[in-house]
């Protein structure tokens, strides 16, 4: 463990320092965004070297794709998990998990923005581009669901549309613009799903 029970960095000792790594520099772009982000930091984050992180990663690319890989999987996971959990209705297992996308950006203040980071696309990341292939895939095949006789055109802007909106009411929270209004992250989650819903009603209306 990295942290103590109360999300404090603490030292690391002995273990996976890899995982660790992984781990922590979740919490440092959280907490710093990317650009207050570096090996050194997450270093001394650790209390190891400032060498040590570069006998698992060759360089900071390598350590934010595999940071990218994590974020890619858990998304896959709770997407999934949330459209199972709302019914066999298409549209509503799309819009429930454009709602746990959001959820997901305000509680971990990362998503597809690293998943997707420019300079990340090369074929040296290929690991990387089976993870976010998977959580794609999900996507898609969740929107051609929900918008069954739609051509694959406007599957893909739907796709895009409802992400955005999603990534755009977490970072609309967790830049405090909902902070007067005192709004939980369980009710941005519901606005997100709802928006999502007109949009996917939009689209299965138009067919």
């Amino acid at each position: 463990m990295t942290r103590d029970s109360a999300g404090a960095a603490r030292p690391y000792h002995h273990g996976d320092l890899r995982a660790a790594l992984v781990q922590e520099a979740m919490h440092l772009l959280a907490a710093e965004g990317l650009a207050g982000f570096s090996v050194a930091k997450l270093a001394r984050a650790l209390g190891v070297s400032s060498a040590s992180p570069y006998r698992h990663f060759p360089d900071r690319e390598s350590l934010l794709a595999a940071v990218a890989a994590r974020i890619a999987d858990e998304l896959t996971e709770g997407l999934r998990a949330a459209a199972d959990r709302s019914g066999a209705d298409p549209g509503e297992r799309l819009a429930a998990a454009i709602g746990a996308y959001t959820r997901y950006v305000i509680e971990h203040r990362v998503g597809l923005d690293i998943v997707f980071l420019d300079g990340l696309q090369q074929a040296k990341y290929g690991d990387l581009h089976e993870h976010t292939r998977r959580l794609t895939d999900l996507q898609l095949d969740l929107a051609v669901d929900a918008c069954s006789g739609s051509t694959y055109g406007d599957v893909f802007d739907l796709v895009d549309q409802v992400l955005a909106l999603a990534h755009g009411y977490a970072a609309l929270h967790n830049f405090g613009a909902y902070a007067q209004e005192r709004r939980s992250a369980e009710e941005i989650e519901r606005k997100a799903v709802a928006a999502a819903r007109r949009l996917i009603d939009g689209q299965r209306y138009a067919d």
